[in-house]
């Protein structure tokens, strides 16, 4: 049987209050909304090695929580996760060494350049210092950054080229399991278009599984080996893009994963958002 990259066993995630729900609050027709959710709620799936694997929904229907919970950033409250075999609690440091994460906010040193940033990353991952400084300049060239630009001030770059060096910072460490989380919100068109190029040369070229989430339908139709539908908390559908679609009556049009989504929750994705 091939070897799973990502086990999650009834995991299940809840935030601080009376009783153990995370409550949220919004204003709609100028009245507080508030409704109590749990943000991760009993969810079990695999992901192959090698495997681009989406996890898709509205903000606020876990998809962060999750991959918090498998960065070891977040302790789940029930069930348990294993990356290559590796319990993410028991065995903490060892995951810490096959993964990274880039987040829709990634962290950096604004007032120092790209390769000043990737270089204390690589020396905290305990990496050569003249090897690291090589491999910064090879991979960012590769992005389309330009030689003098990796030596600039990070807050001359645009939000999509800082996107690009969270990346590289991710990818030079080598890690067999990618956490992208939101890796393409905010970002223009050119700049979107080269990161999902990149997500997909990664996987090609590298031994790398990857885990994306994103509440953009295309983005994972275009990314994704399989997907799974996130609402809730809870995981209503996991399949290949094709296979979600065939959940959907067949009209005069190919259905999208937003149809798809409307027909599992019994709403749009607009009002998932909510």
């Amino acid at each position: 049987m091939e070897e799973s990259a990502l086990v999650l066993d009834g995991v299940s995630k809840s935030f601080a209050s009376e009783n153990g729900s995370w409550l949220v609050r919004w204003r709609e027709g100028g009245r507080e909304h508030t409704r109590r959710i749990v943000a991760v709620n009993d969810v079990s799936f695999a992901v192959k090695r090698h495997e681009i694997f989406g996890i898709v929904g509205p903000n606020g229907s876990g998809k962060s929580t999750l991959v918090r919970l498998v960065a070891t950033l977040l302790i789940p409250d029930k069930g348990s996760i294993t990356v290559f075999g590796h319990d993410v609690q028991r065995e903490e440091m060892e995951v810490k060494r096959l993964i990274n994460r880039v987040s829709v906010d990634a962290a950096f040193f604004k007032k120092l350049s790209p390769m000043e940033n990737l270089l204390y990353a690589a020396r905290l991952y305990g990496m050569d210092a003249k090897y690291a400084r090589e491999r910064v300049v090879e991979i960012l060239e590769r992005f389309g950054v330009k030689r003098a630009r990796i030596f600039q001030p990070l807050e001359q770059m645009s939000r999509g080229m800082q996107q690009k060096v969270a990346i590289a910072r991710a990818f030079l460490t080598a890690p067999i399991l990618l956490l992208l989380d939101e890796p393409t919100t905010g970002l223009d068109p050119r700049s979107k278009k080269g990161v999902q190029e990149f997500i997909r040369e990664l996987r090609e070229s590298h031994d790398a599984t990857i885990l994306l989430t994103t509440h953009d339908m295309q983005e994972a139709d275009l990314l994704c080996d399989r997907i799974a539908i996130i609402d809730n908390g809870r995981i209503r559908a996991i399949d290949t893009p094709e296979g979600l679609r065939r959940l959907v009556p067949r009209g005069d049009g190919e259905p999208s994963l937003e149809d798809v989504f409307m027909e599992l929750t019994g709403r749009s994705l607009e009002e998932g958002e909510q």
